[in-house]
């Protein structure tokens, strides 16, 4: 065709009579046009012009073609502004030549022009207009659109239904996306595409592989960008079987070297927790990695808690010279937030700096729940300040570090400010709303915020908001009013209920009710031990050893296994793991010294064990040298041998710090003159000159 093309060039440069050929100018033009040569369209524009020959409509819709199709929309707008007459070529060259420019308003507004002047829609103006009003997501527009579709007779035409199909889609309104798909009398593999695909970002996962597998069953071309989507849809309900079969299907078709394919594949096994498989992909994938799969497979390791392998997964993708985007920091964060890495975090934190994502609403409220959960929420308060326009996910955050750190009245006023802003209160919001007003005994609080979730904001209550009603009852002692609210509830309460429940009954001492609430527990998850073993403290507490020892039978006998209490701190880039027996330390000495002396220290100045938190038939001696040796214990004179003096010593513990722990820190605080933050399973406890933040109530 390129040969035609300069034959044919040289005949019409050569030769001026051939200028006066229209059909031979048009192919020339066209050709211009496909090949994307501007220069020689732009010559032969001129030589027309100079050699008399002013071009007819017929030339001029040729010429905005081209002026298009290479970008130059400056020079199509002033030829089509020149034209003395148009027709609906012309106009449909406008209307397409904007929107395949991604100048979509511009495309709309000639639309509506063409209608003013009287001229007729094409099927291409049509599409392109449809195409305009899925990216500018007008859905009202789209929709009147659609009207005149089906008045000028195009409704059953596949090209433009594909329009429709995606414009619904990428609107939202995916209901009518698949009225206008099951309408649509034959259906190609691009209608298919966009349907799955529409599925998949409107969140309905399970209707996108029901209509892969119909897709599959009516014989449909399966190309790779179906796969894609069908991938994403597998990553998203873990259904890794389903993945698995799709992957056989790439390799089948040959398609298992795109880059896009491989990143949905890295996707759908890291989500599905199947990082072997994940690491193979991403492997075999070596050279066309990118930033996406990168992001796959550390968001995969961080979802199964190997945090370690994700850090180390970041430092190969820098060492490639690949950068981080706002994805790859908000997952690793995430990772650190959970496992309370302050260090590593922090050094996150320098990173998302030196990348400009600092000002990235989603990296600062990861950033700003990282901090809260590492024990410094001061730091999560100055981020959050620095947040120019925080969204409702960074308010909410903030409301969730205040209500972990046990400060329901900054939860509460934070709530107000996000309310003050014109932000919308979710689901999350209530839920760290009501802990907060738990952890700090605002009843009254957090019962009026609880009934007016529907109420006012329109938030139907679910499962976690009555549990945590159920928690803000119970921790304060309203065990008859706990058992009203559940005995009215719409539903069961979930095993985090009765769990509360049941902790509540114990700390106050109520036997009948804690056997309701434990054999409801034991229904739910036979598994647990925690209700056996809340149970036992319950009979252990009136000294009730017979039952103690029978519940404690059946524990051994189910197989079930109590979970060991330990407490870990994170010191010079390592982690130290402590527990009540079988700990070991290269300084285990110097610990016990440290140990033995703080008790001397801290008895000195009024502390007194608590033996009576021991729920065991032991004598108070072996009662009190088992307390002495608690892991948070453990923990803490292990960091104040090792922290520098002006540091705070931060120690994490998977179960509830004890009373008797509890008590002996705010005394070692004292003795020490140092912070001490201890996060338990539930919250945090700040300790400092011999109180601690949570007023002993936890």
């Amino acid at each position: 065709m390129h040969q035609t093309s300069q034959m044919c060039s040289r005949n019409l440069f050569g030769f001026g009579h051939k200028l006066s050929d229209s059909k031979a100018v048009a192919q020339l033009i066209q050709n211009y046009a496909q090949t994307k040569e501007l220069s020689k369209g732009k010559q032969l524009h001129a030589r027309l012009i100079r050699g008399g020959y002013l071009p007819c409509t017929f030339l001029n819709n040729h010429l905005l073609n081209l002026y298009s199709k290479c970008g130059e929309l400056d020079y199509t707008i002033k030829l089509f502004d020149r034209m003395s007459q148009r027709n609906m070529v012309s106009w449909t060259a406008m209307i397409t030549g904007f929107s395949h420019n991604l100048r979509f308003q511009e495309a709309l507004n000639t639309f509506c022009q063409m209608r003013v002047e009287g001229e007729i829609a094409t099927l291409f103006a049509l599409s392109s207009v449809l195409q305009a009003c899925a990216c500018l997501g007008l859905i009202q527009f789209g929709t009147q659109v659609h009207c005149l579709v089906v008045k000028c007779g195009f409704g059953c035409e596949l090209f433009v239904g594909s329009n429709l199909t995606d414009m619904y889609s990428k609107c939202g309104v995916v209901p009518q996306a698949c009225k206008v798909f099951e309408e649509m009398p034959s259906k190609d593999e691009v209608l298919w595409t966009l349907m799955i695909d529409g599925y998949v970002k409107s969140g309905n996962f399970e209707k996108a592989l029901k209509a892969y597998k119909k897709m599959v069953i009516d014989g449909v071309f399966i190309d790779q960008h179906v796969l894609c989507s069908t991938l994403s849809a597998c990553s998203a309900l873990k259904a890794s079987s389903l993945g698995k079969s799709l992957h056989s299907v790439v390799v089948k078709f040959g398609f298992e070297y795109e880059t896009f394919i491989g990143n949905a594949l890295t996707d759908m096994y890291s989500k599905s927790g199947d990082m072997i498989s994940a690491s193979n992909v991403f492997q075999i994938h070596s050279g066309c990695r990118n930033i996406v799969s990168f992001t796959a497979i550390i968001d995969g390791y961080v979802e199964m808690d190997q945090i370690e392998k994700a850090l180390s997964t970041f430092v190969d993708l820098r060492r490639c010279g690949i950068e981080p985007n706002e994805f790859t920091f908000t997952s690793l964060i995430k990772a650190c937030a959970n496992q309370a890495k302050l260090e590593h975090g922090s050094q996150l934190h320098g990173q998302v700096v030196k990348f400009n994502f600092d000002g990235d609403p989603f990296v600062s409220s990861t950033l700003v729940d990282m901090y809260g959960k590492c024990g410094l929420f001061d730091h999560s308060i100055q981020l959050f300040d620095e947040i120019e326009n925080p969204n409702d996910i960074a308010w909410n955050t903030l409301v969730g570090v205040f209500a972990q750190h046990g400060l329901g009245r900054n939860a509460v006023e934070t709530f107000h400010g996000m309310i003050h802003k014109g932000l919308k209160p979710n689901e999350v919001t209530f839920v760290n709303l009501l802990k907060g007003c738990s952890h700090s005994g605002m009843v009254a609080d957090g019962l009026n915020y609880f009934y007016s979730m529907e109420k006012i904001y329109g938030v139907v209550p679910r499962e976690e908001h009555y549990s945590c009603v159920i928690d803000l009852l119970g921790r304060s002692g309203k065990l008859k009013e706990t058992e009203e609210f559940i005995n009215n509830m719409p539903f069961e309460p979930n095993a985090f209920g009765w769990c509360s429940f049941l902790g509540a009954c114990k700390i106050y001492g109520d036997k009948e009710r804690a056997k309701l609430a434990a054999d409801k527990l034991m229904k739910l998850e036979p598994e647990n031990s925690g209700a056996h073993v809340l149970l036992s403290n319950v009979y252990a507490k009136e000294k009730q050893w017979e039952d103690v020892r029978s519940l404690r039978k059946m524990i051994k006998d189910g197989n079930m296994k109590k979970l060991p209490g330990y407490s870990w701190v994170d010191i010079g880039n390592k982690t130290h793991v402590f527990g009540v027996e079988d700990w070991s330390h290269p300084q285990k000495k110097e610990i016990y010294e440290k140990l033995d002396s703080l008790l001397d220290q801290i008895k000195s100045i009024g502390y007194v064990p608590q033996t009576e938190s021991i729920l065991t038939d032991m004598d108070d001696t072996l009662k009190e040298k088992h307390l002495h040796y608690h892991s948070e214990r453990i923990a803490v004179a292990y960091s104040l041998l090792a922290c520098p003096i002006e540091k705070t010593i931060i120690v994490k513990k998977n179960l509830r710090v004890c009373p008797d722990c509890h008590s002996a820190l705010k005394y070692i605080s004292t003795v020490t003159e140092r912070n001490i933050i201890v996060r338990d399973i539930s919250r945090f406890h700040h300790f400092s000159n011999g109180s601690c933040s949570c007023g002993d109530y936890w």
